[in-house]
């Protein structure tokens, strides 16, 4: 039994058994370390970058507050020049053509004036007689056809009284007259809108005359008074936005010509009362994308329904719908792809809060202002990518010569600035099989041999960079070397 006792290995002690006592682990000698830090610093340098674009984003939102309280300061300034602005986007080419022409300036910019309100004033001439003669009719007309619609709702399936019917229409008249007082207040209003009217008409014509004579002087003296570079900028990106504005109007003003065309058409036809002024009410109506088409062509078919009959009014309708997709599919994409490029729901979005904030006229103006911000971002876009590596120069369209300077310019900016950023990090590379197999004891003396040579500045620069790295290879390969 002793014996057997003695074979018996010695029971291990707690200590022991609980491995408090055991050595660490050894880790092989060739194992890979691990590439970690710790957590707080990631984190620490996380809350850093969101602390800075959140200061930054708060600078540029008290910015845009400013700017506009103090465009609603001095909104009823600032909207003659814009008035003024879009008609010389379609009054400048002749008054250009007119200059080269050896024509002054100031003749030249008078005439295109002359013609264009001598057009416009015309076409109101000629529209002026058909309403005066057929509103009377109209009104007859419109007024046989609510007795009409009466009839109809008198019998199925409304099958309202003609009680019910006289009822609604005295508590109609009593609101009427209860209301006279602002109906009064709103023709004060409306003589005071007036006389407003025709004083911005008047700063309109002032400042589209200066605007047409003197407008070429404007860039030269802006590159004379901003600098060099910021007057390159200011020439690329002033000129990039005249061009998409005047694209934008022009081919606005073709679309809004053609579906009033067609739809003018189809109401001679049905023999619609002031078919004349509907057609140019949709032409005008066309500058607001999307709304004045929808609102135009609702009030044709609400003529044509209390003058012509429920028949007429759907053969209206269709007219309207038809014409509506043909500028939606067709010539709306093909016109405008080229002026602006902006995405439907944009424009949409534009004219909603525009008119929202500013009524009509805020709709009217609010795709052009969205065309213009949207080309300030796509140029920041293009210098962005200039100093990112992302393009070169003569990869992007300039429509300028001082545009092509500067955007050589920025080009090589970019690459300098990339060299400072690649050399301003430290890469370490990843142990490969070569240096494995040259901690081997049979290279340990190849080593050290090695070990009293100098190596050459570059190719130590290199290996402390990290230039060698297969791992920073593929970053330059896929994110480029420019």
């Amino acid at each position: 039994m002793n014996e057997h006792q003695g074979d018996t290995a010695p029971s291990a002690s707690p200590t022991e058994a609980s491995g408090l006592n055991q050595p660490p682990t050894q880790v092989p000698e060739h194992a890979e370390p691990l590439d970690q830090i710790d957590r707080s610093i990631v984190m620490a340098e996380s809350i850093k970058t969101f602390a800075m674009w959140a200061l930054r984003l708060l600078v540029i939102a008290a910015f845009v507050y400013m700017t506009w309280q103090l465009l609603k300061q001095v909104g009823q300034g600032v909207l003659p020049i814009a008035f003024a602005i879009i008609v010389c986007t379609v009054l400048a080419p002749p008054t250009s053509w007119m200059r080269h022409k050896g024509l002054p300036n100031a003749l030249a910019a008078l005439i295109s004036i002359l013609g264009f309100f001598g057009a416009f004033g015309t076409l109101i001439w000629l529209i002026a007689p058909n309403i005066a003669s057929q509103s009377q009719v109209l009104y007859l007309q419109a007024f046989e056809g609510v007795q009409h619609m009466r009839l109809w709702a008198q019998g199925p399936p409304l099958n309202l009284e003609s009680q019910t019917l006289d009822n609604m229409l005295n508590e109609f008249a009593t609101w009427l007259q209860n209301q006279a007082g602002a109906i009064a207040g709103g023709i004060v209003s409306g003589v005071s809108t007036a006389t407003s009217f025709v004083i911005t008409l008047s700063i309109i014509l002032v400042l589209t005359f200066f605007f047409l004579k003197d407008g070429h002087r404007f860039l030269p003296w802006g590159r004379k008074v901003a600098g060099r570079r910021l007057g390159w900028h200011m020439t690329e990106s002033l000129t990039r936005g005249w061009n998409t504005l005047g694209g934008y109007i022009r081919a606005q003003a073709l679309v809004s010509l053609i579906d009033a065309f067609f739809i003018t058409a189809g109401l001679l036809i049905l023999d619609v009362p002031i078919a004349l002024a509907l057609g140019v009410i949709t032409f005008m109506a066309g500058f607001i994308p999307y709304v004045g088409a929808i609102v135009a062509g609702a009030l044709s078919v609400l003529v044509a329904l209390v003058s012509l009959g429920f028949t007429e009014a759907m053969i209206v309708l269709a007219i309207v719908l038809a014409v509506q997709q043909l500028e939606g599919n067709v010539l709306s994409p093909w016109l405008q792809s080229k002026a602006m490029s902006l995405h439907p729901v944009i424009i949409l979005v534009s004219v909603i809060i525009g008119g929202g904030l500013f009524g009509l006229v805020g709709s009217f103006l609010a795709v052009p202002v969205a065309a213009m911000i949207a080309i300030g971002l796509r140029y920041l876009l293009d210098m962005t990518s200039l100093r990112a590596g992302e393009k070169l120069a003569s990869e992007i369209e300039f429509v300028t010569p001082e545009g092509k300077m500067i955007g050589k310019i920025a080009e090589d900016e970019g690459r300098l600035l990339r060299e400072q950023w690649r050399n301003s990090v430290v890469y370490v590379e990843d142990p490969d099989e070569q240096d494995l197999e040259d901690k081997t004891p049979d290279n340990k003396k190849h080593d050290t041999d090695d070990s009293d040579k100098e190596a050459p500045p570059q190719a130590s620069r290199a290996k402390t960079r990290g230039w060698n790295n297969p791992n920073f290879e593929q970053l330059l390969t896929r994110f480029g070397r420019r």
